[in-house]
Parts: structure tokens; sequence; C-alpha cells
């Protein structure tokens, strides 16, 4: 039975992820607004996002180093101070290179609190335990997604850009004091020795690397993750409102539903890995089909879509945070625990890898399509920008269908025999009775 103490450091390493998120998703949720800030187009405020995405990426791999190294308390509360900084810089932030800096330090500081949180889980939790936790992480994080969306929202129109951005500063500021004081590495009594030397930090970079099981969680958080990350953090919303005509109110409800949805999938995907940890393929080509039917419905609709059919585009959507912590939980298993940050950090890149690269095409496409400088794009402009996203579902489910055959030969030289689905549930449900 996992203690108070574990459930107490991984509220306070939950609550450090949901800061995290509320600064990441602080831009989408006031792109419009930004846009009259800057005096920039589609492609500019693409950019802020799509910066801060490669340098959240690029990090992944040194700071999952650095976590093996120096633990968790201390890269999650650098990460809260860095994002402070950014929030702070963006508050006084007049021009474009200004903004685009502010957004470079927002991610760095978020490369180094998830995974960190994760190792924390790890730490802290036992056996089937740990894929309920994670995937409660990621959801439950998602809070912050709610908080830019209403507080940070509500906070922009009844004061200013820079009171709002300095009071989201602030609030990093107070996390970064409650991780020092309340986050702790590991329980009492099992330490885990770190990283020491270059060639031990060689030695674990490429063996998760080379490790198919960190592989098909790379490629498994790209294909589940990327579409629903695009559309909370930047482009759904003004899609919502430029290209599907709904009002800010409502796009703003729609948003915080794919959170809100997304917190009851998370635990039920927990328990089906933990149950089925060798059958999680069949959860990740659930939910990519769904979310490319879904999509190819919206984007096939001749004018705008009714409210009914982007509610269930959302409900699909919100089956993509979840999905995408299917691939950590694949590290988890395939990797010691010496290396788990690095491994973790490789599986990371996949989906913001993509995202980055699809925020960037569709505001690419989104100027391509619209005359002159005018940022007044329309829904035809909108459904041929979210058309680049079919190249990266191929890339992903070609990825995952590739290292799950591997790790199926490697299963059966060890002589485990998959059988599939449908017999494995009977079978459990028979033990039961």
């Amino acid at each position: 039975m996992d203690s108070r103490r574990a459930y107490t450091v991984w509220v306070v390493g939950l609550a450090a992820y949901a800061v995290a998120v509320f600064h990441r998703g602080s831009l989408g949720v006031t792109a419009v607004d930004a846009q009259e800030r800057f005096s920039a187009g589609a492609s500019a405020v693409s950019l802020f996002l799509v910066l801060q995405l490669v340098v959240y990426a690029g990090l992944q791999v040194p700071v999952g180093i650095a976590l093996d190294r120096f633990g968790s308390r201390a890269l999650v509360a650098l990460g809260a101070l860095t994002m402070a900084a950014g929030q702070v810089l963006l508050a006084v932030a007049t021009d474009v290179p200004t903004a685009v800096a502010a957004r470079v330090l927002v991610g760095a500081g978020d490369a180094m609190t998830f995974i960190s949180v994760l190792r924390v889980v790890s730490l802290w939790f036992s056996g089937p335990t740990v894929p309920v936790i994670t995937q409660l992480t990621g959801i439950f994080g998602q809070v912050g997604q709610i908080a830019a969306a209403y507080p940070l929202v509500l906070a922009l129109h009844h004061t200013s850009w820079t009171a709002t951005f300095l009071g989201a500063g602030a609030v990093g500021v107070l996390m970064a004091v409650l991780v020092v004081v309340f986050l702790a590495d590991s329980p009492p009594g099992t330490p885990v020795a770190p990283v020491a030397g270059w060639s031990e930090i060689r030695a674990n970079v490429s063996g998760a690397w080379r490790e198919s099981g960190t592989q098909i969680g790379l490629y498994t958080h790209l294909v589940t993750q990327f579409s629903g990350t695009v559309f909370a953090l930047l482009w759904g919303f003004p899609f919502l409102v430029l290209g599907q005509g709904l009002s800010t109110g409502t796009a703003a409800g729609l948003l915080t539903m794919l959170v809100v949805v997304g917190m009851g999938v998370g635990p039920l995907l927990g328990k089906l890995c933990g149950r089925w940890p060798l059958r999680r393929s069949v959860l990740v080509f659930g939910i990519a089909g769904a979310t490319i039917a879904a999509w190819t419905v919206v984007l096939l609709w001749p004018g705008r879509a009714p409210l009914w059919l982007l509610v269930v585009l959302v409900v699909v959507l919100a089956s993509n945070g979840p999905g995408s912590m299917i691939g950590f939980d694949y590290a988890r298993t395939w990797n010691p625990a010496h290396r788990l940050g690095s491994a973790s950090g490789v599986v990371n890149i996949g989906g913001f890898m993509a995202s980055l690269l699809t925020v960037l095409a569709v505001g690419a496409v989104l100027d391509a399509t619209t005359p002159g400088a005018s940022t007044a794009y329309d829904l035809g402009a909108f459904k041929a920008a979210f058309s680049v996203q079919y190249l990266f579902w191929a890339i992903g489910l070609a990825g995952v269908w590739r290292h799950r055959r591997r790790l199926r030969d490697r299963l059966a030289s060890d002589g485990v025999v998959l059988t599939p689905l449908y017999t494995a549930v009977r079978s459990r449900v028979g033990r039961r009775r």
C-alpha cells in the first residue's frame, strides 16, 4: 500500500506540472490579443509557439540526463523559476523578438517539469499503481489549461497585458517555493544513486535510444499527442471562433470540455495498461484511429460543422493527452531505473516535435491561403491548414507498428505468446467467475 507521504509528494509535483501547463497554454488563448499587441500575422504567432516547442523538445534528452544526475526537486524548482522569468519578460514585451525570447524561456522551464514529476511517481509508487498515477498526473495537470482558458483570459480583458502576465510570473515563483519545501526525490531510505561521469551518461542515453521499448514509446507519444496539443495550445481557439463562427465563451467551453473529458479517460487507460500491459498498442491504434476519423468528418463537412460534431471532435481529442501517457509507460517497463530520466526524455520528444512542426505548418498554410496580411482566416483556410496532420499520423502509426513487431518478436523468443485481446478479456472474466 502506497504511503500518505507518497500522495503528498505527488500532489506537489502535480501542482507544479499544472502550473507548467498554465504557462504553456497562456499564449494559445491570447493568440488574437498577441497578434494585435505585436502587429503579427499567423506565421509570426506560430513562431512564438514553435520556438517554445523546439526548446522543449530539444532539451528533453539533456533534461533527462540532468534528471538522472540531480533529481526531480532541483529540476522542477528551476523549471518553475525559468517559466516565471519568461512570463515576466512577455509582460513587458512590445516587439516580436522580445516575445519570442519570453516564450523560449517558458519552453525551457516547461521541459524540466513533466518528466521530473514522472520520475517522482516511479520512485514513490509501486506496481500497477504507477500507470494509473501517471495518467492522473497527465490529466489533472491539464487543470492548468482551464486556468489559462478562463482566469487568464478574464484577467486580460479586465486589466492589461502587462498586469496579466506579471501575475502569471508570480504564480511560478510561488510554485518554486512550494517545490523546494515539500517535494522529495524518493522515499526515505531508498535513495537512487545519481549518474556520475560522462561514460555512464553516454551509456544511459545510448541504451535508452536503442531500446525498442523506448522507440515505441516515442512513436506512441507522437501519434496520440500532437493533434490535441496543437488544438489546445494555439490553433483550436482561432479555428472555433474565426473558422466555425462560435462565440469566445463557447470556444473556451469546448477547450474546457477537452480537459474535463480527458480527466475521465485517463484513469481508465491507466487501469487498462496496468491490467493488460502487453496489449497497450491496441489502445494506441484505437485512439489514433478515432482522432483521424473525427477530423476527417469535420474537414469534409460542407461549410461550418454543427456544434454537436465539434463536441464529438473535442471529446475524441480529449483522449490524445491520456493516450500519449502510454508512451511513458512503455519507457518505464522496458528501461532500468537508473536511465529512466533519459528514456522519458526520448519519449517526450516525439509528440512535441510533431506538435511544433504542425503548429508551424498550420500557420504557414493559413497565411498562404489568406490574401495580403489579413488575419481574418476563413473556414477554407483552416480546413486546408489542419490537413497537414495526416502526414504525422502516417509517420506515427508506421513507427508504432514497426517497433511493436520487434517487441513481440523479442517476447516470442523468450517464450511469451500473445493471444488476441478478446481472448485475454474472456479469460480474465472467466477467472473472476
